[in-house]
């Protein structure tokens, strides 16, 4: 993908080199070129992949109640504080979004007259996998799109965004009006359908010709030339179960309380999606064992070739070798981090006790002054604590204000320093060396789309639709997959049990409850957060706390207030684009 990407580019650099090349008109690609270059024409599509938001992590926790950061020019820091508004907005998808799918509207109008092979067989079947990717493709950026811009007009419309199906050119209106949200849904869904009837659902080479899907068999295809086309070497690409979970992922939203009222979405329909997704691999059996550590799994991660995936990961980014740049910004200053993500007291309260219990039930144990003894596993896996042990080197971070020996303790002046007690642990590589004169890197990836999160897209569906143990047209409910995921993260009290799953599990509304909360634990620092809080109508004001420890007591304080009106459940339509186009109308409360 890479090289394909360099050649495109490459071949647009070209443009304008009049100074360089004589005559310049004969060094410009021009479109129609790709149909006698397939290297060129792919381009066109990787172009499009590279637009992929989750290509990175944004941490956009910030602008919520589970982080704070310490960059005082951090967007997100502005956007929770007061300065969000139409044409200044961190979460705008819209511009990449819609460049990325007049990408793929471009290459559709041209993969079925590129000649990608001599062998008409195997160029029949490039087509085929090509036009499936860039529907898949534009069925993801349209979800995108829809969650970050969807929302209320002033009239009381839900509508999502313009659908864009054909191929805009300088004769092209560009002037249309928003489509209705549930347009856009449909929309998706014919999308993934499309590719679901092109794309294998996953890219795995095979060794007979039986194996040959019967469309290709029967035109004379044989396993060898599949391989080539559809194997195991592009498994990175936009496949068919990928497809399906955008569409999981769309059902969700338009179930959501956010949405439900102006869509047609429902509960049941948002179960099925994910449900199909994990009757794939087994159901509640499919969960796997190491889920929650995927990014600290070493021998996992070390042995990922060839864009295989671990048993967690549906969709992952590339593998980076000797990777260090995450700890450096994310490390406590004594181990030459610049501690960038500070997690808030409101996500460490949300942790549980190791016995399963919140922490302000009675039967937790909980000491407010010995506050990380017996709690969920979990919370010493993603957060640094006062006290955690951590880097090669086994160091004792020390987050008090007491702390004179180095800049962990909490609002030293250095600027690195935590600002609420607390330093971000997810997502890092603890046997990374970082000094003042040397590195040693460590191989790091990070997810797309893991299945934990389609367990609990299901888990949430499934409690709404049929209560907390209603199995609808799977052989497992919501509990069954709560269950699960507590098993696994270590809950249970003295008698290996989790008296307060049990407690809940014949209570819709408490069940809702403990299936959002283990979300936002589970997905912590993975960018969930922020839609999950404006598509289930929360509070989006409640202020970022930290903890003061000084002499052996510890003091909950406010860090920072959010900013954020009722309004801006939904976010804007980009103020440069309503100024442009008078068809486009805004949200309900943005300029």
């Amino acid at each position: 993908m890479k090289k394909i990407l360099t050649v495109f580019v490459a071949a647009f650099l070209l443009v304008g080199c009049d100074d360089l090349f004589t005559p310049a008109i004969e060094n410009n690609k021009q479109v129609s070129d790709g149909l006698e270059d397939p290297l060129y024409a792919e381009g066109i599509l990787a172009n499009a992949y590279t637009r992929n938001p989750y290509n990175s992590q944004s941490f956009n926790d910030v602008a919520t109640d589970d982080a704070v950061t310490n960059q005082t020019s951090n967007s997100y820091l502005k956007m929770a504080t007061g300065s969000w508004t139409s044409n200044n907005n961190p979460m705008d998808q819209w511009g990449s979004c819609k460049a990325a799918i007049h990408y793929i509207n471009l290459f559709l109008t041209q993969v079925d007259q590129v000649s990608w092979v001599k062998d008409p067989v195997v160029n029949k079947m490039f087509c085929d996998r090509l036009k499936g990717e860039a529907y898949g493709l534009r069925a993801m950026f349209n979800f995108y799109m829809l969650q970050a811009h969807a929302g209320y007009t002033e009239d009381g419309r839900l509508m999502g965004v313009p659908i864009v199906e054909e191929l805009e050119d300088e004769t092209s209106n560009f002037n249309y009006p928003r489509n209705t949200f549930d347009e856009c849904i449909q929309a998706i869904y014919d999308d993934v359908q499309r590719a679901e009837e092109l794309l294998p659902l996953d890219y795995e080479n095979i060794s007979s010709d039986a194996e040959v899907p019967e469309v290709y068999r029967s035109e004379g295809a044989n396993f060898s030339q599949y391989n080539i086309v559809f194997g195991n070497n592009f498994r990175s690409r936009m496949s068919g179960r990928i497809a399906l979970a955008f569409r999981a992922k769309a059902a969700l939203l338009a179930a959501s309380p956010a949405f439900a009222e102006g869509s047609k979405g429902t509960w049941a329909e948002a179960a099925d999606y994910n449900g199909e997704i994990l009757d794939l691999i087994g159901g509640v059996a499919g969960l796997a064992a190491q889920g929650n550590t995927w990014y600290k799994n070493a021998d996992e991660i070390n042995s990922l070739t060839g864009g295989s995936n671990p048993q967690e990961m549906l969709w992952r980014n590339g593998k980076d070798a000797t990777a260090y740049s995450l700890e450096q910004a994310q490390f406590p200053p004594s181990l030459y981090g610049s501690g960038q993500i500070n997690p808030t007291q409101n996500l460490v309260d949300a942790f549980p006790m190791a016995n399963g219990y919140p922490i302000d039930s009675p039967e937790a144990g909980y000491d407010d002054q010995n506050p990380y003894a017996n709690r969920d596993p979990r919370l010493a896996l993603y957060i640094v604590v006062n006290g955690t042990v951590m880097g090669t080197d086994g160091k004792t971070i020390d987050t008090s204000v007491d702390n004179t020996s180095n800049n962990d303790g909490l609002n030293k002046e250095n600027g690195y320093s935590t600002r609420t007690g607390y330093y971000l642990r997810k997502h890092l590589r603890e046997d990374v060396y970082l000094s003042s004169t040397t590195t040693t890197g460590q191989p790091h990836y990070s997810p797309r789309i893991r299945y934990t999160e389609i367990y609990l897209n299901y888990a949430e569906a499934a409690n709404e639709a049929w209560g907390p143990t209603g199995t609808g047209l799977h052989g497992y409910s919501a509990y069954d997959v709560i269950k699960a995921i507590r098993q696994r993260a270590g809950i249970k009290d003295a008698s290996g049990n989790d008296p307060y799953l049990e407690s809940v599990k014949n209570d819709q509304a408490k069940m809702r409850d403990l299936i959002r909360n283990e979300r936002r634990l589970e997905l912590c620092f993975e960018g969930f957060r922020f839609w999950d809080l404006r598509r289930w109508n929360m509070d989006l004001n409640e202020p970022a706390k930290g903890i003061r420890i000084s002499g052996g007591t510890y003091q909950v304080f406010n860090v920072e207030s959010r900013t954020y009106n009722d309004f801006m459940r939904f976010g804007p339509i980009p103020y440069s684009e309503v100024v442009k186009f008078d068809a486009l109308e805004q949200n309900k409360g943005w300029d």
